[in-house]
């Protein structure tokens, strides 16, 4: 008799699988921080004008990531994501409002540290006196 060897809800170790999936959170996360931790190769794009600048750095293996630079000041508008995204804070400061059916809360950003921003309802402020510079990542749509 030959035994089962198959791993039931694992990728197959073989690689004979022929449908992608979508990256993972922590993929999306694990992105953001190997460019944090580089930013000799982004740095130099962070542009200081009196509007937001969301420059795209890349687009690889369905992962979009950008980065963003607020002016002292700068609110965007109230917005929601239909997909999952991931942010992280690197100089400045930045504040998230977010909107839900139990109230409105408001609560400021560490800096890198990885925020989720699943489906809801939400705006950024930059209250700081400077500049803030963030990168983000989500699913290539």
């Amino acid at each position: 008799m030959v035994p089962d060897l198959t791993m039931r809800g694992q990728d197959d170790p073989h690689g004979r699988a022929t449908i992608a999936r979508q990256p993972t959170v922590g993929q999306l996360a694990a992105r953001l921080g190997e460019l944090a931790a580089r930013p000799a190769g982004w740095w130099r794009l962070v542009g200081f004008d009196a509007v937001p600048v969301k420059i795209l750095l890349d687009e690889l293996d369905g992962v979009r990531v950008w980065l963003t630079t607020w002016p002292p000041g700068h609110r965007t508008r109230v917005h929601d994501h239909t997909g999952t995204a991931v942010s992280t804070l690197i100089a400045g400061e930045l504040a998230e409002v977010v909107i839900a059916s139990d109230g409105v809360t408001e609560r400021p950003l560490r800096a890198n540290r990885v925020r989720v921003h699943g489906s809801r309802t939400h705006a950024f402020s930059n209250p700081g006196p400077a500049f803030a510079v963030s990168l983000h990542a989500d699913l290539a749509s």
